[in-house]
C-alpha cells in the first residue's frame, strides 16, 4: 500500500509540474485582437517617454541626491539607465515577435512556462498599480507645494493631530486618490484620444526639461561638487548603487511600450524603434537634469518634495519655479497615464488565458477597452495613493520590476536557442471557451489532437535537425555531445542566475568601507566569476535558431546575462521591509494561481497528455518519442500507454 500511495502521489505531482511548465501556444494570426490597432511609432515612443519622465525626474532626482547619493545621483541614473537598456532590448525582441498585450507575462508564458508567467504577470500588476499611486502622490505633493502647503495643512486639521503608523503614510492624501479616479475615467473614452492628450503633455514636459537643463548649466557652480560641499560622492560608491536601485523606478515606463503591442499598427517595427528612441531620450535627460540640479544648489540644501522649482527659486528665478511646476504636472500626468494604460491590459491578457477571473477578460465593444479592469485599476490605485507615502511605494514597486526584467532576460536566451514551433490552427468545428470557464474533458476531440501535436512539438523543440550542426564550437562538442540541449541551456541559465546572488552580495561587502576583506574573499570572487563565464560558454556552445526579419537582441547570451547580473545587484540594495511586503504579495498571488488559475488555464490538456509529457521528460526527449506518439484516426483520442509499451 505505501508503494501505491507513493505512485499516486508521484503521478499527482507529475501532473501539477506539467501544468506549471506548460507554455502558451500562439494559435492562428498573432495580429488578430479584439483591441483597436491604432498606435503609430510616434505615439508609442511618446507613450514610453511620458511614462518614464514624470515623478522620477521631478521628485526622485531630488530625493536620491539629498538622502542617498549626493551629486553621484548622476552616476546612479547612468547605471540604472544602462541596466534598463539591457532589459529594454530583451523586451523589444519579444514585443516584435509576440505582439500581444501583457508584455513580460506573455513573453514568459511563450518561452518558459505558465507558473513563472503568472508570477511575472502578478508582479506587473503590482508594478503598475503602485506606479500609478506613487505618481499621484508626487503630483499631489507638487500642487501642495505651489499652494504653500494649504492642502496638507487642511488634511492635518481634519486628522486633528492623529497620524497613521508604519507602513502607511503619516497622513492620507485625498487629492492623489481623486486624481487616480479622474484619470481612469478619461482613459475610458478610448485609446486614440487618450494617446493624443498624452503626446501633447509629453511634448510640453520635454520642452520644460530642455529649459531646466539650459538654465541649470547656465547658473552652475562647480563648487557644489567640490570637497568643501561634500564632494561628488559624499555617500561613497555604495550610495551610488543604492541610488541606482531607487532610480530604476524612473525607467520602468518602457514596459508600457511592450504592453501596447496589441494596439500598435506595425508592432514588429514600432516596438523596437520606440524602445530605442524612448530609452535614449530619457537616459540623457535624467543624467543632464540631475547634473544641473546638483550644480545649481548643494545637494544637502535640496528640497526633496519639489527639488527643481525650489532650487531655481533659491537662485533668484521665481518665474522658473512656476514654469517647471507646469512641466512637472504634465510629466507626472503622462506617467500616471502610462501606468493606468498598462495595468488593465495586463489583467485582460491574464484573464484571456484563464489565469485570472473570467470577467477581467471582457472588452467593451464600443470603446474596445477592458472597462471592468480599468475601473478596478483606478479604484485600487486610488486606495493605495490615499494611504501610503511616496518613499514606501517606490521601493515596493522596484522589487517586482527587477524580478520581471530578470526573467524576461532569461526568456530571451531560452527562446533564442529554441526553434519556434509551428502555430497550431484551431479547429473550425471547435467551440472556443470563454475566459473563466473550466475546460471540459473531451469537449472537442480536435482540440485534444491539437494539444497532443503541441505537446509533441514542445518535446522536440530543442532538438536539431539531421543536417544542422549541433554545436557552435567544436572544442566543446566532446564535453556536451551526450547532454540534452534543453537541459544544458536551462541548467546553465539557472546556475548563472543563482551564482549572481552570492557574487553581487560579495561585491557589495567589498565596497563597504567598514568591511575588511581577506585573501579568501578574493578567491571566492574569482571562483564565482569563473562559474559565470563557464555557464555562458556552455550556452554559447550551441547554435542559435536562424535569424528572422524581426528585431533581435545583439550578442546573446552576453547582453541578457548582463541584464540579469545588474538586476540582481540592484535588488540586493532594497530594504528588508520591502522584501517582506513582496513576500506577502507573492503568497496572495500563488494562492490565486493554485486555487483558480491552474484549473481554468486555456492551455490545459487532457490527463493522458500530462502523464505522457512527464514520462517523456523522464525517458528523454528525442526522435523515438516522436515515433511513439500517435493519434488514432478513428477515435481521435490519445492511446493510453503503459510503462512497458512506452519503453518499447
Amino acid at each position: 500500500m505505501p508503494s501505491v500511495r507513493r505512485m499516486i502521489l508521484g503521478h499527482v505531482m507529475s501532473g501539477i509540474c506539467a501544468k506549471m511548465n506548460r507554455t502558451k501556444k500562439l494559435q492562428g494570426d498573432v495580429m488578430e485582437t479584439p483591441l483597436k490597432r491604432c498606435l503609430s511609432t510616434f505615439d508609442i515612443t511618446l507613450l514610453g517617454v511620458g511614462h518614464m519622465v514624470g515623478a522620477g525626474i521631478y521628485v526622485l532626482t531630488g530625493t536620491v541626491a539629498h538622502d542617498t547619493a549626493g551629486p553621484g545621483v548622476v552616476l546612479s541614473f547612468l547605471f540604472a539607465g544602462l541596466a534598463s537598456l539591457l532589459a529594454a532590448m530583451c523586451y523589444a525582441e519579444f514585443g516584435a515577435r509576440v505582439p500581444k498585450a501583457g508584455s513580460a507575462y506573455v513573453y514568459t508564458y511563450v518561452s518558459i512556462g505558465e507558473f513563472w508567467a503568472f508570477v511575472i504577470g502578478w508582479n506587473i500588476i503590482l508594478e503598475h498599480m503602485i506606479g500609478a499611486a506613487s505618481v499621484a502622490r508626487a503630483w499631489s505633493g507638487y500642487v501642495d507645494s505651489l499652494a504653500g502647503g494649504a492642502i496638507s495643512n487642511f488634511t492635518k486639521s481634519v486628522m486633528a493631530g492623529h497620524t497613521m503608523g508604519e507602513p502607511l503614510g503619516h497622513y492620507p492624501d485625498p487629492l492623489a486618490a481623486l486624481l487616480c479616479l479622474v484619470y481612469a475615467l478619461l482613459l475610458a473614452l478610448g485609446v486614440k484620444g487618450s494617446a493624443a492628450v498624452n503626446s501633447l503633455l509629453t511634448l510640453v514636459n520635454l520642452a520644460v526639461m530642455g529649459l531646466t537643463i539650459v538654465l541649470g548649466f547656465y547658473y552652475a557652480d562647480l563648487d557644489n561638487w567640490s570637497e568643501k560641499n561634500g564632494g561628488f560622492l559624499p555617500y561613497g560608491f555604495g550610495g551610488v548603487l543604492a541610488g541606482a536601485a531607487t532610480c530604476f523606478y524612473a525607467f520602468v515606463g518602457f514596459d508600457s511600450i511592450a504592453t501596447s503591442g496589441e494596439e500598435a499598427k506595425d508592432p514588429g517595427r514600432s516596438i523596437p524603434w520606440a524602445t530605442g528612441f524612448s530609452m535614449t531620450i530619457v537616459t540623457v535627460g535624467y543624467v543632464l537634469v540631475s547634473a544641473a540640479l546638483t550644480l545649481v544648489v548643494p545637494y544637502w540644501s535640496i528640497n526633496p518634495n519639489a527639488a527643481l522649482p525650489e532650487a531655481f527659486s533659491a537662485r533668484g528665478m521665481p518665474w522658473a519655479k512656476y514654469v517647471i511646476s507646469v512641466g512637472a504636472l504634465c510629466g507626472m500626468t503622462t506617467t500616471l497615464f502610462g501606468s493606468l494604460f498598462s495595468l488593465p491590459r495586463t489583467m485582460y491578457s491574464m484573464a484571456s488565458d484563464g489565469l485570472l477571473f473570467g470577467f477581467l477578460g471582457r472588452v467593451n465593444k464600443r470603446t474596445q477597452i477592458p472597462l471592468a479592469n480599468l475601473a478596478i485599476s483606478g479604484f485600487f490605485s486610488a486606495l493605495i495613493a490615499f494611504l501610503f507615502d511616496l518613499k514606501h511605494l517606490v521601493e515596493f514597486m522596484s522589487i517586482g520590476t527587477f524580478l520581471a526584467y530578470t526573467i524576461v532576460s532569461a526568456s530571451v536566451i531560452v527562446l533564442r536557442y529554441r526553434p519556434e514551433p509551428a502555430a497550431v490552427n484551431p479547429s473550425p468545428t471547435g467551440t472556443p471557451s470563454t475566459p473563466g470557464s473550466p475546460p471540459t474533458e473531451g469537449a472537442d476531440s480536435n482540440s485534444e489532437c491539437n494539444s497532443v501535436a503541441s505537446a509533441e512539438s514542445e518535446l522536440l523543440e530543442f532538438s536539431d535537425g539531421p543536417d544542422k550542426p549541433r554545436f557552435q564550437y567544436a572544442w566543446l562538442a566532446n564535453l556536451l555531445k551526450h547532454t540534452d540541449k534543453r537541459t544544458a541551456i536551462v541548467a546553465s541559465i539557472t546556475l548563472y542566475t543563482t551564482t549572481c546572488v552570492p557574487l553581487c552580495a560579495l561585491i557589495h561587502l567589498l565596497t563597504e568601507t567598514s568591511f575588511a576583506p581577506v585573501w579568501w574573499d578574493y578567491v571566492s570572487l574569482a571562483m564565482l566569476i569563473v562559474s559565470l563565464i563557464g555557464c555562458l560558454l556552455v550556452i554559447s556552445a550551441y547554435r542559435q535558431n536562424p535569424p528572422s526579419d524581426k528585431f533581435r537582441v545583439p550578442m546573446v547570451p552576453l547582453i541578457p546575462a548582463l541584464s540579469i547580473l545588474f538586476n540582481i545587484a540592484l535588488m540586493l540594495h532594497l530594504s528588508l521591509l520591502t522584501w517582506l511586503r513582496f513576500l506577502v504579495w507573492m503568497i496572495v498571488g500563488i494562492l490565486i494561481y493554485f486555487l483558480y488559475g491552474i484549473h481554468y488555464s486555456k492551455e490545459a490538456v487532457s490527463p493522458n497528455s500530462y502523464s505522457i509529457l512527464m514520462a517523456s521528460s523522464e525517458a528523454g526527449r528525442g526522435a523515438k518519442w516522436g515515433a511513439t506518439l500517435r493519434v488514432s484516426q478513428k477515435s481521435d483520442k490519445v492511446p493510453i500507454l503503459n510503462n512497458e509499451e512506452f519503453l518499447q
